[in-house]
């Protein structure tokens, strides 16, 4: 069970216990990321993110945050998504105190120094450089772009290079000065938490004043796609990173559920039939993937394979194949049963820890405005059925929704053309 009430202030509150463990975890949401900017601040977001640890008031450096940190063995960190921002850290229950002290001493009084600024430009660069070198990270990116192009939800989260070198402290203070309002943001407490935890959280996050209510909407997303697209970024590589999807659905899809299991199914696990087929029956990739990702107003059906640069076209093929035989004939009854407990299994692991738990009540609470709880959302995993499960394939997967992403030793989309057709 948790408790969730809101701040007199706006920011909203999960409290979570979880009295078999001796750690908590406090993760703080923002309710911004990369999709709420424009082209000539894409990357502000992230930037805003990094800023949060170099230095407070309180803690003028990023040293004197981290050493304190440090000092308890806690896990700590932050990330930057396309629609929120997170922060949190996870300790010894004992240090719940300095925990809430140090997130709400970042979040609200980080200085936002101009030396600091420009020595995290560069470190942004390199982090920018590292996902460009590396196929793997860069390839969900790279996918996203081309199903949503030109518009904030294609965009890098990280921003181009030349945003990042440019961008003026003021341009960053005021970004952050108008998205890091209490209303925007949620603080979720998990783990093991005694009964003084409510007035900690108040005496930490209900200092900062509650601003004008305004909200900063994004930009919604309508995916007409109609023909197939292909996108390829030349690398010398041994290996071809490969990503073949479609347009998915949003959180509030009626046959989301379906559409998990459905992902399961093809490539979720190494049970999987794209797992068998395309790696143990054929051998043409080390490893090979399935997976969705939500959206509050979209979302994909994601494929991603490291494959052979002498056997790519073969593997494609394959790939489409398995696609068209689950389209076209359906799935098993077993097959949907074990999707179904897989993913009873996983949730059920995932809430064994609280940095899990704050994770999995906030996000919901965040971006669908709703918390279903573990039991909730099995039962609507269990109400899907084979003929659901047919009816996402035959809506999603379709030649004319085609999108595939290349990255490594080609430079000619039009070789691939004429694979793509299911």
């Amino acid at each position: 069970m948790f408790k969730q009430y809101t701040l007199p202030n706006g920011l909203r509150v999960i409290l979570a216990p979880l009295h078999e463990t001796k750690a908590v975890t406090a993760l703080v949401l923002v309710k911004v990321g990369s999709r709420y900017e424009t082209r000539a601040i894409n990357g502000v977001s992230h930037f805003v993110e990094h800023l949060m640890f170099k230095g407070t008031e309180k803690r003028p450096t990023s040293l004197a945050i981290t050493r304190e940190l440090d000092g308890i063995g806690a896990e700590y960190n932050a990330f930057t998504a396309k629609d929120h921002t997170g922060y949190y850290i996870k300790a010894n229950h004992e240090k719940i105190e300095l925990v809430l002290d140090m997130l709400s001493d970042i979040l609200f009084h980080s200085t936002f120094q101009a030396d600091d600024i420009d020595r995290e430009r560069g470190v942004i660069v390199e982090e920018i450089n590292m996902y460009e070198d590396n196929p793997l990270m860069l390839m969900e990116d790279f996918f996203e772009q081309t199903v949503y192009g030109d518009c904030p939800l294609g965009w890098s989260i990280a921003g181009p290079k030349s945003v990042i070198k440019k961008v003026s402290r003021k341009g960053l203070y005021d970004y952050y000065k108008r998205h890091y309002v209490p209303h925007q943001m949620l603080v979720a407490v998990a783990g093991n938490i005694g009964p003084t935890i409510e007035s900690r959280v108040r005496h930490y996050f209900d200092t900062q004043e509650g601003t004008r209510r305004q909200q900063y909407n994004f930009k919604k997303v309508v995916t007409e796609q109609r023909s197939t697209r292909i996108r390829i970024k030349y690398k010398d590589t041994e290996q071809v990173q490969v990503a073949l999807g479609f347009p998915g659905y949003s959180y509030a899809n009626k046959h989301l559920y379906a559409l998990y299991l459905m992902s399961v199914i093809l490539g979720g696990n190494m049970s999987s039939r794209l797992f068998i087929s395309i790696r143990e029956k054929k051998g043409l990739c080390y490893f090979i993937r399935a997976g969705v990702n939500i959206y509050q107003d979209t979302g994909n059906l994601m494929i991603q394979a490291g494959l052979d640069k002498t056997r790519i076209k073969e593997a494609i093929k394959a790939i489409l194949a398995e696609l068209k035989k689950l389209r076209d004939k359906g799935v098993r009854n077993a097959e949907l049963r074990k999707a179904k407990d897989f993913l009873h299994g996983k949730l059920t692991l995932e809430l064994e820890a609280s940095d899990n738990v704050a994770s999995w009540l906030s996000r919901q609470e965040l971006l669908q405005d709703r918390i279903l709880m573990p039991a909730q959302q099995i039962e609507q995993l269990e109400r899907v059925s084979q003929s659901e499960i047919k009816t996402v394939a035959t809506n999603l997967i379709k030649t004319t929704k085609i999108n595939l992403t290349i990255i490594g030793p080609f430079k000619q989309k039009e070789q691939f053309t004429d694979l793509l057709r299911i």
